[in-house]
């Protein structure tokens, strides 16, 4: 936004459009169609990203404000995951010892039994809904593009 004159968007053309629109639309499906396909398992998509992070994460433990940025979830959003998923008995938190006001997330052996048990029919409904539509170029495309988005949101965090 930097250097445009303020009161002139820079409308889409066609192109950008159709860009933009087929990738809203695919990417709202997908997930919606992802946390669908959890539904049995009774997470949600957030629930199993936070609950993956946690299960790679040195000791199935991470920090609030740690998980809140890999797990993609602003920290409001993820304490009131964290709530939810206490009350499930998949996570517990913890005080952080050397910060009264930080707190450790920390998976119990439920939360690793959930994330066991979905992890196979999560995986395979990310392959049939979205990597078996790819070929290993597309892939490599996509990878490279969203690293470029993803870093340059990073160069422009968003406030909360």
């Amino acid at each position: 936004m930097a250097g445009q004159n303020a009161t002139t968007p820079r409308w889409l053309n066609p192109a950008e459009m159709k860009a933009w629109r087929r990738y809203i639309i695919a990417s709202r499906r997908l997930l919606e169609a992802l946390d669908y396909d959890l539904d049995h398992h009774e997470l949600s998509m957030a629930d199993y990203e936070v609950l993956a992070q946690l299960s790679d994460a040195p000791e199935r433990k991470m920090r609030m404000s740690e998980l809140a940025d890999v797990a993609m979830l602003s920290r409001s959003r993820l304490s009131h995951r964290i709530k939810v998923m206490e009350k499930a008995g998949w996570v517990k938190r913890e005080a952080c010892p050397d910060d009264k006001r930080g707190y450790f997330a920390v998976m119990t052996a439920k939360g690793w039994k959930a994330i066991v048990a979905a992890a196979p029919d999560h995986v395979d409904s990310v392959r049939t809904r979205f990597l078996d539509h790819l070929t290993k170029e597309d892939q490599r495309v996509l990878a490279e593009i969203f690293e470029r988005v993803t870093d340059s949101l990073k160069e422009n965090p968003i406030e909360e």
